[in-house]
């Protein structure tokens, strides 16, 4: 064998996201693109806003001398003091430039914080449905997943069980608000008991527990609903995101990790972050990539449009039979698949040109998720085949 028997295992695991989009491609060839209606992956299909572009033709214009060259492995200093600004305005203690670390996207954000935190065998807690690569980015650096489910009818936190899940080798937990791929906004609330409880849990095991919140989806919220800085309720707590839905930006692969000011040894964390940044491979964070956002902390693609286009599919769902609750953020839902076996109607879907992925691939078998981060053109086309295979499974 070629590869390693690991490698090899995790393969044949591999996402489901993946393999969905792969088929995909596929069926547009085979049956013609515009009869496919691809909800399998969370690929924007938005453009980035024209302040992105105005701001990309004004670094061509005025070169900054030196801007493609190395720099602090940590990333510009003016760039990570405009991330720092702009997480002061949501949290009431002041987040430093030095707290900040740009990284190649919040997957790379992620492996360098495990990196930097886990010992052999420490184990991370993550909440069911979660996104399946966290259970590879954890076994890169020795640590273990331990699957903690969510509640069932909100998809909310159930500290029972977290509470249930700590012990004497318990590290951290990864949190992701709004949810992929359930796209409930975890509240204020539920994160100051969160906060309280891991502070009880801190004092029984004499160790310090981490909340790592993978934010990517932090600024597409909707009906009013606003994202709960997790600053503000878990003191041992670090934000990891990106630009690639908020900016539109996924292929670009920047964003950057935070650490709470008030963390305990913040300095050291920072510290060992820097250095995990670079021995990973990432080196630093794309130069070009660091200089376009540094002025684009406070914009954000069209929301408007990813609610409209929520409500459009909602409301045809619904009237189909298929059970969700309505995304507070982000652009997936998670409906119950109608039959029992998931990836029978992901199969069952595909013979209506829909594509979708199966809960389990999520670590919530019994669901399936959708991307609704399409053309709305598709959405509207994709309507009757919805219908049709609602009729198939039983729906109507």
């Amino acid at each position: 064998m070629s590869i390693s028997i690991k490698i090899a295992q995790y393969i044949e695991k591999a996402s489901w996201i993946r393999k969905m989009f792969e088929e995909g491609a596929r069926l547009r060839a085979e049956r013609g693109a515009d009869n496919i209606f691809d909800f399998s992956i969370g690929n924007p299909s938005t453009e980035p806003p024209a302040a992105l572009r105005e701001e990309l033709l004004r670094l061509a214009r005025e070169p900054v001398p030196g801007m493609h060259r190395y720099m602090s492995n940590a990333g510009y200093q003016e760039t990570r003091q405009a991330v720092a600004d702009h997480l002061s305005r949501k949290t009431p203690q002041r987040v430093a430039a030095g707290q900040v670390v740009m990284t190649c996207g919040a997957g790379g954000g992620l492996n360098v914080v495990l990196k930097t935190l886990l010992n052999p065998g420490e184990e991370v807690i993550i909440l069911a449905p979660y996104f399946v690569e966290y259970l590879f980015y954890i076994d890169n650096h020795g640590g273990a997943a331990r699957t903690v489910a969510t509640r069932p009818d909100t998809f909310e936190l159930d500290l029972d069980a977290i509470e249930a899940a700590i012990g004497a080798n318990t590290r951290a937990i990864i949190l992701n608000s709004p949810n992929n791929p359930t796209g409930v906004i975890y509240s204020a609330d539920s994160l100051q008991a969160l906060g309280e409880l891991l502070t009880r849990k801190e004092r029984e095991l004499g160790r310090t527990l981490f909340v790592l919140s993978d934010e990517p989806y932090a600024r597409l919220a909707y009906d009013g609903h606003q994202v709960p800085c997790i600053f503000s309720h878990v003191k041992n707590s670090v934000i990891i995101t990106s630009h690639s839905k908020d900016l539109a930006l996924p292929g670009e692969r920047i964003g950057y990790l935070a650490v709470n000011p008030a963390m305990e040894e913040a300095d050291q964390f920072i510290e060992g972050a820097v250095f995990c940044n670079r021995v990973l491979g990432f080196v630093n964070a794309p130069a070009l990539m660091q200089r376009l956002v540094t002025r684009l902390q406070d914009q954000s693609v069209d929301i408007a449009d990813y609610q409209k286009k929520r409500d459009l599919l909602y409301a045809h769902l619904r009237s189909c039979g298929f059970r969700t609750i309505k995304p507070q953020g982000g652009f997936y839902f998670f409906p119950e698949s109608p039959l029992k076996d998931d990836v029978a109607f992901a199969r069952l879907a595909q013979q209506h040109n829909i594509l979708l992925v199966p809960g389990q691939g999520f670590g919530a078998p019994g669901h399936f998720r959708i991307a609704y981060c399409v053309e709305t053109d598709l959405i509207h086309r994709s309507l009757p085949a919805w219908e049709n295979l609602a009729r198939d499974a039983g729906l109507l």
